[in-house]
């Protein structure tokens, strides 16, 4: 079965062209369900025994251990597309994940924040920028402050890209220098899939991206030889910024701005599509903008506007 899944893996990477972010999904959940069917003490299950039944008690044991039933599904679907790749090659007969049926998700509506709180929330990057700097240079040396200012501006470009684009924390990792047209104010963004869309962006990203401009500069010269002179977000030491550490992006501010929210980029994106629904944007648009796949999941903020338009109503109406 190992052989198995390192070629299903090289299929997925050279025919497929998917993400490594993807590629460890997969190769992480068929790694748990081979670990599932070689038990300490006992033989291990072959690749062509495995049926329908087996499948069902993986989801039991995954069950038994509290996991979420979006995981499970997760696990199920790549469980589907690796035994699939098997059919196809003649590794089994047929595939077995298709008799099992996915766990029932319950809908989620993403809890999104309102254009008056995402605005105070970026006009209050530059007000916490300041107050940090001066706290620092109370207590603390000046190449210290000097390596931590720059930073700032590169977060303030960080947390205004998101908003003004709705990118996938993914895709503004992945950005380019050339993927960047400054003067229409464009991103030449590759999203899931492998899908190239271009993406508009505003003037407060636009005046963001110009005072991040010479601090770009300023890290990779200190970074010598081992900088990324194409990425656009680069990191102390002049490299690529991972996905983690935008995430930490958005956590260290809104601990800092001392406001009680569960914000991660992802909810950037949502306060995008979400803004946009609520001034009239198409529907079609939007899907455009966030590069789905499917209309149904761009749905989702019609529902979201509908729920934050009820919860105005509840609080503003008299007799509501």
């Amino acid at each position: 079965m190992k052989s198995a899944i390192e070629k299903f893996l090289a299929y997925l990477r050279s025919v497929r062209n998917a993400s490594a972010h993807t590629l460890r999904n997969y190769a992480s959940d068929l790694e748990q369900f081979h670990t599932y069917l070689t038990p300490p003490d006992s033989l291990p299950v072959k690749l062509a025994d495995i049926d329908h039944r087996m499948i069902r008690e993986y989801l039991g044991y995954l069950h038994d251990q509290q996991l979420q039933k979006s995981s499970m599904a997760r696990k199920l679907a790549a469980l589907r597309s690796f035994l699939k790749f098997c059919a196809r090659e003649g590794m089994v007969r047929e595939n077995a994940a298709r008799l099992v049926a996915t766990p029932r998700l319950p809908k989620r509506v993403p809890s999104i924040l309102s254009a008056e709180e995402m605005n105070e929330f970026l006009d209050g990057l530059a007000a916490v920028g300041k107050s940090r700097a001066k706290g620092r240079s109370a207590r603390s040396s000046r190449a210290a402050q000097d390596s931590a200012a720059p930073l700032l501006e590169r977060d303030r470009a960080i947390l205004e890209l998101l908003y003004a684009s709705g990118l996938r924390v993914s895709e503004l990792t992945g950005l380019n220098r050339e993927d960047v047209d400054r003067k229409e104010r464009m991103l030449r963004v590759i999203g899931k899939g492998n899908k190239e869309r271009i993406i508009p962006y505003g003037s407060k990203a636009e005046e963001a991206l110009e005072r991040y401009g010479p601090i770009r500069a300023k890290l990779l010269a200190r970074s010598g030889s081992g900088g990324d002179v194409r990425a656009v977000f680069l990191n102390h030491e002049g490299r690529r910024m991972g996905n983690r550490s935008v995430a930490r992006v958005v956590k260290k501010y809104v601990r800092l701005m001392n406001v009680n929210w569960d914000l991660h980029p992802h909810s950037l994106r949502h306060a995008f599509a979400s803004h946009l629904l609520a001034d009239g944007a198409d529907l079609r648009a939007i899907q455009e903008l966030l590069g789905h796949s499917s209309l149904s999941t761009t749905q989702r903020y019609t529902h979201a506007s509908i729920r934050q338009l009820m919860e105005v109503y509840d609080k503003a109406h008299p007799h509501a």
